[in-house]
């Protein structure tokens, strides 16, 4: 199985200028719970924000949370892999960098994101399938 056959397309980005209230309110009315943050350039790279990222952000500064920018708090570069990667080895780099979303870049274009709910979930699937089809013999 590849990343293209279990990544999710439409990917919810943000500007590497936005505040973190305004993350935090895109995050919860996409209902997501992370942002991908978008290039600057052509030749930046692609970062990521997460709740926890803005939570320990505004634990530890006790910031206020219209002053401080994405671009300050995020981790860039964002971990990417190709859709043609096999999702095994996906997984093991997930597991071995201690992320739980990679970016999927189709050349320098992004394509989509993994995450490891979708590999769990495909897992799960593939697993359920093949104890109908041992039960049906």
């Amino acid at each position: 199985m590849l990343v293209k056959d279990i990544m999710q397309t439409e990917v919810v980005t943000i500007s590497p200028l936005a505040t973190l209230r305004e993350a935090m309110e895109k995050m919860r009315a996409r209902k997501v719970k992370s942002l991908v943050v978008e290039r600057r350039d052509a030749h930046d790279a692609f970062g990521i924000v997460t709740y926890a990222t803005i939570l320990r952000t505004i634990s530890a500064e006790e910031g206020d949370i219209d002053l401080i920018n994405v671009y300050d708090v995020c981790h860039k570069p964002m971990i990417s892999v190709p859709p043609s990667m096999a999702v095994k080895y996906v997984a093991r780099m997930m597991v071995a960098q201690k992320v739980q979303r990679l970016l999927v870049l189709d050349g320098d274009g992004m394509a989509g994101i993994v995450t490891m709910n979708d590999i769990v979930g495909e897992v799960l699937a593939m697993a359920e399938k093949a104890h109908i089809h041992d039960a049906a013999d």
